[in-house]
């Protein structure tokens, strides 16, 4: 499998560890459930970006299952979080918006879904560390713009709805400046999540006969 990923590290890094652009995210180490739900997305027109959708449009889903498999399983190290440039207030808004939500305003936290150490769990919530802040800030905004969409109910679009553009800044820079957890901090989604998310939980494709 290996040989026929290495057209994926032109954008996303050597073994899927990402570059040093910021723009394209780490597939390494993600849960395969997430990567499949998004090389599906990209496939059949939920996520838009062109590349992805043209390398994506002929594969089946079996074959997008061992793609997400094969680079859920690259367990590489992260490096250091980078050091974030944006005053004080904005990374306690930050704080306050992933770690506790905004209760006044039905927000739910990130850490009710992504997990207390944001590490994220099970087979198909991804943790929001070690992650560039343009990466986050850009996705959430494209989630609140209608660019970016997932299996429906889309919980994740409610979200970025309710948030303003400062909230989304705010807590792509606070996530965006925090060490990644030891993989021990990973663990199982707590259920039920704050609103339904229909990414949750789909089954793994039938494996294709040889």
């Amino acid at each position: 499998m290996a040989p026929r990923m290495l057209a994926c590290a032109a954008c996303h890094g050597k073994e899927g560890r990402s570059t040093p652009e910021g723009y394209f995210p780490r597939i390494a180490g993600k849960p395969v459930g997430y990567l499949y739900n998004q090389l599906q997305n990209f496939r059949d027109g939920r996520r838009n970006y062109a590349p992805m959708a043209h390398l994506l449009r002929h594969m089946t889903d079996a074959y997008l299952w061992e793609i997400a498999s094969y680079f859920a399983a690259q367990d590489l190290p992260y490096p250091p979080a980078a050091a974030a440039k944006v005053p004080a207030s904005t990374l306690d808004r930050g704080a306050q918006l992933a770690l506790h939500g905004d209760a006044a305003r039905g927000i739910p936290a990130c850490a009710q879904c992504h997990g207390p150490a944001l590490a994220g769990g099970g087979s198909y919530v991804p943790g929001l560390l070690g992650l560039p802040r343009d990466y986050i800030n850009g996705q959430i905004g494209a989630w609140k713009a209608g660019q970016r969409r997932a299996h429906a109910p889309d919980c994740m679009a409610r979200v970025a709805n309710a948030l303003t553009p400062e909230d989304i800044g705010a807590v792509s820079a606070w996530l965006s400046a925090q060490a990644v957890p030891p993989p021990s901090s990973t663990s199982s989604v707590s259920l039920p999540l704050p609103w339904p998310c229909g990414g949750i939980g789909a089954a793994a494709p039938m494996k294709e006969a040889p």
